[in-house]
């Protein structure tokens, strides 16, 4: 009827979610935006997509208005309507139903993770998947690449954690090669001190007593006519001090034991006198004649006879026994001979300058200083035999 808004087949349809009419293009735009995919990429694309469906429900809003019906000629040439109302569209996505559809995007863009790799790689793979299709290779692309760059870096941290860890065990198996060094070097020092100290402090203490102990003995005892004199060399227990050797130039005094014995004799700081238990029998200050042969350390453990090269002929060298001080001038001097020249202590010695038997003595050490390669000698003829009752003789008191 005139006057009455049409019902079907104008151009204004009623949408049962939403206030007013809308266009049917309306509803296609809208319809159209509804179905856009989710946005993803995090809070700011859930941002923008409360904005789209804000904007969205705006505008329905806005552009909803009546529709006035539209008269057409009937086939009477009356003003009237004409065919039926057209069927309603689909609802509006500008609704309830767009509303739920943002938010149900905002939650998958909500619990879709994060894209590894940074804040840029996000930002990259959220670009990429407003796309479209396209869009969201690239977008996996960008994922992918993110992967790889979080791989990558992975991967360094744990060549860098291992280089260190390598590096960490090279310098605790340096350092432990260095302490055995410096252990080693320390230990080595120490024996080298103890060497060419201590045992010199030893050994001179030891010879020191044992000298008093000899002069002690014999004070007490009283001189006895012929007592040394009537005993043979073999009478004196191995080791047993039974005279005093004085070098007065080297400001030398040290006790004479029987025998060369390293260990029990010349290692305490005494000097040995050869004897048949060396093999090398040699004969007594108060004997005759014959050569009175002496052995002693010229380095470490006392080191009686370090500077006898330093002897020159001439200088005194003085032995006291328990009845008599026997004196000896220095004659001659061999620098060095092989330690199996046993003939330097002949009663007559080669070399020594000696050609008829006589009263001798020879002293004899290693050398060079520090080794044991070669033996050093020394040679002298007796000049006095003073009996102690008679006091010191002139070497010891000048």
């Amino acid at each position: 009827m005139p006057g009455q808004p049409a019902q079907a087949g104008g151009v204004g349809v009623n949408d049962p979610e939403t206030v007013g009419l809308r266009r049917p293009e309306d509803l296609t735009r809208a319809s159209l935006a509804g179905q856009e995919a989710p946005p993803t990429g995090g809070r700011a694309a859930r941002r923008r997509a409360a904005r789209a469906a804000l904007e969205a429900e705006g505008n329905a809003a806005g552009e909803a208005s009546p529709a006035l019906p539209e008269d057409r000629e009937g086939p009477d040439g009356a003003a009237g309507p004409q065919g039926s109302q057209e069927p309603s569209a689909a609802p509006s996505p500008g609704g309830r139903a767009a509303r739920r559809r943002a938010a149900q995007a905002g939650q998958a863009a909500a619990a879709e993770p994060a894209a590894p790799g940074g804040r840029a790689a996000r930002r990259k793979a959220a670009q990429a998947g407003r796309g479209g299709q396209a869009g969201q290779a690239a977008a996996a692309a960008a994922l992918a690449e993110a992967e790889e760059s979080g791989g990558r870096a992975a991967r360094r941290r744990a060549a860098k954690a291992a280089a260190k860890a390598a590096k960490q065990t090279g310098t605790a198996i340096s350092n432990v090669i260095g302490e055995l060094f410096i252990t080693t070097g320390v230990l080595l020092l120490l024996f080298v001190v103890y060497q060419l100290w201590w045992t010199n402090v030893e050994a001179k203490a030891h010879a020191n007593n044992e000298a008093n102990h000899l002069q002690e003995q014999w004070d007490q005892q009283g001189s006895a006519a012929g007592s040394d004199e009537n005993r043979d060399p073999g009478e004196f227990a191995p080791g047993e001090g039974f005279a005093i050797l004085y070098l007065p130039t080297l400001d030398v005094r040290v006790p004479i034991a029987e025998t060369t014995d390293k260990s029990s004799i010349l290692d305490n700081g005494m000097v040995g006198h050869y004897t048949e238990a060396d093999g090398l029998p040699t004969a007594m200050p108060w004997d005759e004649e014959g050569n009175f042969g002496l052995a002693g350390h010229r380095n470490t453990h006392g080191e009686p006879f370090r500077y006898i090269n330093r002897l020159e002929p001439g200088d005194p060298i003085v032995v006291e026994t328990e009845n008599a001080f026997y004196t000896y001038e220095v004659r001659n001097t061999l620098d060095s001979t092989p330690p199996s020249n046993v003939d330097v202590l002949d009663p007559v010695p080669p070399d020594s300058g000696f050609t008829e038997p006589g009263r001798y003595i020879t002293l004899t050490t290693c050398t060079p200083e520090f080794t044991s390669t070669y033996r050093l000698i020394v040679w002298g003829e007796m000049t006095e035999e003073r009996p102690r009752s008679e006091g010191k003789p002139d070497a010891l008191v000048n």
